[in-house]
């Protein structure tokens, strides 16, 4: 997280100190110093990687870090979708939720209706039922 005064703090990279400056936490510099530091270590693991001339391995490096900034930038876009997907997929399962709520309650009211006319018609049935008695 960004704060509104400059923050600088000693990192190590490669094997050399560098003292970092910007208006991020020393936590999230020395993060990002611990990541170029890791590639660079990484990297010198190699053979290949080391018999190379020094601008090469740079850029080789930012090549790698450009590598891993785009498959990340990639898998966010493809979660941005996912979660896009997901919230028309809510949006629809919550207007199929009110439209079934309508027919629920469409249904109880004829419900209702029903119940009440067959109430009045169980009376008529008793009052029917008392006149022929008394015929």
């Amino acid at each position: 997280m960004a704060s509104s005064s400059k923050t600088d703090t000693e990192v190590i990279i490669g094997g050399k100190v560098f003292t970092l400056s910007g208006y991020e936490s020393e936590e999230y510099l020395q993060k990002v110093a611990s990541y170029i530091n890791n590639k660079v270590n990484e990297y010198n693991k190699l053979d290949a990687f080391r018999r190379q001339p020094a601008e090469t391995q740079g850029v080789l490096l930012q090549l790698n870090i450009a590598d891993d900034y785009f498959k990340a930038k990639k898998q966010i876009t493809a979660l941005e979708e996912e979660l896009q997907a997901k919230d028309r997929d809510l949006y629809d399962l919550k207007h199929e939720l009110i439209s079934a709520q309508i027919k629920l309650e469409s249904a109880e009211e004829q419900i209702k209706t029903l119940q009440k006319a067959q109430n009045e018609d169980a009376k008529e049935i008793v009052r029917l039922e008392t006149e022929l008695k008394k015929k």
